[in-house]
């Protein structure tokens, strides 16, 4: 697959998914936060290329769940360390 995502790429993976499904930006790889979606640009580059903008809302609805942050490739996979009821009470 190409690293650059083109709309007929974009089209194909929403087209998986029920259409009611909301969608969000996943933001900072560093400290991944899910962001609204605001719209979506079709504009011509200085090439007269289009590009397509996909623009953010503005809201912020809280971190990128792990298995997102795991299959976009920014974090390897993890569990929280187990503790024991000793652990718990020594604190």
């Amino acid at each position: 697959m190409s690293s650059v995502l083109t709309a007929r790429d974009l089209i194909d993976r929403l087209s998986a998914v029920d259409p009611d499904t909301p969608v969000r930006l996943a933001i900072n790889p560093l400290f991944p936060l899910q962001h609204g979606i605001a719209d979506v640009i079709a504009t011509k580059d200085a090439l007269g290329r289009t590009t397509v903008y996909v623009t953010e809302s503005g809201e912020q609805f809280g971190p990128v769940p792990p298995e997102v942050t795991v299959a976009a490739g920014w974090h390897e996979p993890t569990e929280a360390p187990r503790r024991s009821r000793t652990d718990i009470a020594a604190q």
